[in-house]
């Protein structure tokens, strides 16, 4: 299930259920990224397609590129939600054409990485490179690949209110938030135009992942002195991108 949302900064603002007096707009699909079980809980069924593919798969060997994709146009609403992924080597035989048996019988390198999250979850599509200078190197002497497991959630619908506790046993996982201004209309209501014109006003934040990650509801504070004021005298908002996901989904990363 992904979900969206723009908050203004001077209201309490639940992850769950939305403040008034923002325009807020918000997407919810839901699927098992390891089943083939879907479903879209919007009344008003605005998806073309709720994913793309129950789960993607993609392995990329030492020294090529990962090519991580959902959808060829760019209106249709997917993005990149990445469930786990490793750099290092599970078995003997993926990327182990002609390399000698020294570089590949280590099976169990197991290098669980979040910078496949970090730079491509919220796109529609990322390359990034399999190697020691981006991952580092878990295991000198053998030739690695990096694995990666995602889907392509849908973000195109629009309602008024969202939460992950209507989904038993899901909890939070939050994909991206950002706290500033990109355009001029989201929490645009009865605003003086000069607190509107500054639509380059955005930055990242890790916080709201750190306060709701794990949880199945979550409150948060938006306000300059939680996330500090990127543009004084413009209006800003909160907006996150995040996914209700089953505490059950298996990691194999993790997996005892």
């Amino acid at each position: 299930m992904i979900q969206r949302f723009a908050a203004s900064f001077h209201t309490n603002t639940q992850i769950r259920v939305f403040t008034a007096g923002c325009d807020i707009r918000l997407s919810q699909c839901s699927c098992s990224c390891f089943t083939d079980n879907l479903s879209c809980c919007s009344p008003s069924k605005r998806c073309r397609s709720l994913y793309l593919s129950a789960c993607l798969h993609t392995v990329a060997c030492e020294g090529s590129q990962a090519n991580l994709h959902c959808g060829e146009n760019t209106h249709d609403g997917h993005i990149i939600a990445v469930h786990w992924a490793n750099y290092g080597r599970r078995d003997t035989t993926t990327c182990s054409y002609q390399r000698p048996e020294c570089e590949i019988q280590n099976a169990r390198c197991i290098n669980p990485t979040s910078k496949v999250a970090d730079s491509c979850n919220g796109k529609r599509s990322c390359i990034i490179e399999a190697s020691n200078s981006v991952f580092g190197d878990p295991c000198p002497g053998t030739y690695k690949y990096l694995e990666v497991a995602y889907d392509c959630p849908c973000k195109c619908l629009e309602f008024n209110s969202v939460n992950c506790s209507s989904d038993e046993g899901h909890v939070i996982v939050v994909l991206s938030a950002e706290y500033g201004r990109d355009d001029s209309t989201t929490c645009s209501y009865k605003r003086p135009p000069a607190q509107l014109s500054n639509t380059q006003c955005s930055i990242p934040t890790s916080k709201v992942a750190e306060s709701c990650n794990g949880r199945n509801s979550c409150s948060i504070k938006v306000r300059n002195s939680m996330f500090g004021d990127p543009c004084p005298g413009t209006y800003k908002y909160l907006e996150v991108v995040y996914t209700c996901e089953s505490k059950c989904l298996k990691d194999p990363l993790n997996d005892s």
